[in-house]
């Protein structure tokens, strides 16, 4: 199969194009720059250049390849709307190439945020979440099920961590060494699910491969991590109390880190055959290369 992959030499994507690879499949990766096409180009793949603004570009990709999958977001949290609405323009404009084909579209979206609940395949997130915009690009891309593209939607939990993550948790970090104390929100009991990038890839790789049309998958490990016990390994790698601090001292990730919002992967396991191998998020962060 060649698979057309947006975000291809991003965090998640510079996993997924081996994993891909290693099964024999040929990937197309959108380059939006020089480095990311090198990037692409070393791991074994073809490139395309372009980015998400360039609907034409999207199309003509996916429209040469036997399926997609979108992991590029622009991760402005300035201005989360803009980013969700061209997330949306390119959602559409891919579907719409592989309207009536039966190819596969897989997007990545995030798992829904139910506080107090851990949230299924089955649940929608609460109106006013953090991935309420999110949500709403994965019902429209599973909805062109109904157009002939056989689309699913990747929920990836709050923290897709391993080796070389600089999201949330290193940001966490970050503002650890910068405050000199490692906080959490509250009594740090609001759950972060979590998985490892390599399990993330695999899951990207099956639901390309083996996904009904339609279909919502969980590409969860850890079902959901008090941000208390975050806190507790960074303060014990950086030397610092672990302590609860205004929400206000982490900027935009203070809303999000006040949110227990923990999800399973149950359903996914069962459809797909999926199994988490690699290391838990704790255990992850215990090996330390988060702190080097």
């Amino acid at each position: 199969m060649r698979v057309f992959v947006t975000g291809a030499s991003g965090w998640i994507g510079s996993a997924v194009v081996p994993e891909l690879l290693g099964a024999g499949h040929q990937v197309l990766g959108l380059a939006r720059s020089d480095d990311s096409a090198e990037a692409i180009a070393a791991a074994g793949a073809e490139v395309l250049r372009g980015d998400l603004a360039d609907l034409d570009t999207l199309r003509a990709g996916a429209a040469s390849s036997d399926g997609a999958i979108h992991l590029a977001f622009i991760h402005d949290f300035s201005d989360f709307e803009a980013s969700v609405t061209a997330d949306r323009r390119a959602i559409e404009t891919i579907g719409a190439a592989l309207e009536g084909s039966g190819k596969p579209l897989v997007i990545a979206s995030g798992t829904p945020a139910v506080p107090g609940h851990v949230a299924t395949e089955r649940d929608e997130s609460s109106p006013g979440s953090p991935v309420a915009g999110r949500a709403a690009n994965a019902q429209a891309a599973r909805g062109m099920a109904a157009r002939g593209v056989r689309s699913s939607v990747v929920g990836l939990p709050r923290t897709v961590h391993g080796d070389g993550d600089h999201g949330f948790i290193a940001r966490l970090i970050a503002i650890a060494r910068d405050k000199g104390v490692s906080g959490y929100v509250g009594d740090g009991s609001s759950r972060w699910p979590a998985v490892h990038v390599l399990d993330a890839a695999h899951l990207f790789r099956l639901a390309v491969e083996q996904a009904p049309a339609g279909s919502r998958l969980h590409a969860v490990g850890d079902e959901g991590v008090p941000v208390r016990d975050i806190a507790g390994v960074i303060g014990r790698h950086l030397n610092l109390p672990a302590a609860s601090v205004p929400a206000g001292d982490f900027g935009f990730l203070g809303q999000i880190l006040a949110v227990d919002q923990p999800a399973s992967a149950g359903l996914t396991r069962e459809l797909l055959g999926w199994r988490p191998v690699q290391p838990g998020l704790i255990e992850d962060m215990d090996k330390g290369h988060y702190f080097g």
